[in-house]
């Protein structure tokens, strides 16, 4: 665990945020790339990915908070403490979402189109940064006996790498969508799958990675706030997906 990469004097660079300042250079620059491909203007990208950055970090910590209300009411400074870690995805998700809309809107570009064209680099930039989370020792998961363990500094105890986990299964992701996008015109594609898979597949892979988390407590039926509200965003993709484009088998013939 190295929650400081470097040291320059008074001056600190927490792992956490070079894993977000890297995530978001990289996967700007590809979506920007992409964008160009299809006809959109790829400083557009760059003020998209602006929007999504600040408001998916407002928002990430907004859900954390309230998640650990008890804590933060009796230390109020440490909602600013960042370099700590402490977001959580799903409130960063639904807010760059809504800011998302707004500015897409303002500036007349469509939205389902663009979604399309950057949600796979939203896999990726998680993936990078579920490296920083690991780096920082945060998110961390139950203890075990299993092969692929790790003692963290302090600790006595093994436990699941789930960042690791986490960020292997983004980066799979993030390869299908890839994949999906090169593929679009042989299953008949249209605009709004590939976000649409995106949030199945994410949904998917989060609610079953969550049994292996050790700091997600159960909320409801044994289940985490992050199991509920992955459930409800799998059930509602799967019957946008199914109420918009009916599954055809023939479709998917060619996809292969």
């Amino acid at each position: 665990m190295y929650p400081i990469l470097f040291e320059f004097g008074s001056l600190k660079i927490y792992s956490y945020g070079f894993s977000l300042a890297i995530a978001f250079i990289i996967t700007t620059y590809l979506a920007k790339l992409e964008a160009s491909r299809q006809d959109i203007a790829g400083e557009k990208i760059l003020d998209l990915s602006l929007c999504i950055a600040i408001s998916g970090i407002f928002g990430a910590r907004i859900l954390y908070v309230l998640q650990n209300l008890e804590f933060y009411l009796e230390n109020p400074v440490q909602m600013l403490m960042l370099n700590r870690g402490g977001l959580s995805f799903y409130g960063g998700f639904i807010l760059a979402a809504i800011c998302a809309n707004i500015f897409l809107k303002r500036k007349h570009l469509p939205f389902v189109k663009t979604f399309d064209i950057v949600i796979p680099y939203l896999a990726l930039a998680q993936a990078i940064g579920r490296i920083g989370c690991f780096l920082n020792g945060c998110c961390y998961g139950k203890p075990t006996d299993f092969i692929l363990r790790l003692y963290f500094p302090g600790q006595n105890i093994a436990r699941h790498p789930v960042q690791i986990y986490n960020s292997l299964n983004l980066l799979l992701i993030f390869g299908i969508l890839r994949i999906f996008q090169s593929k679009r015109r042989a299953v008949g594609y249209l605009s709004g799958q590939t976000f649409l898979l995106y949030c199945l597949l994410y949904s998917t892979m989060r609610f079953f990675m969550e049994y292996l988390r050790g700091d997600h407590l159960p909320v409801f039926v044994n289940l985490t706030t992050h199991q509920l509200i992955s459930a409800g965003i799998f059930i509602i993709s799967c019957l946008i997906w199914w109420k918009k484009w009916p599954f055809r088998l023939e479709r998917w013939k060619n996809f292969a």
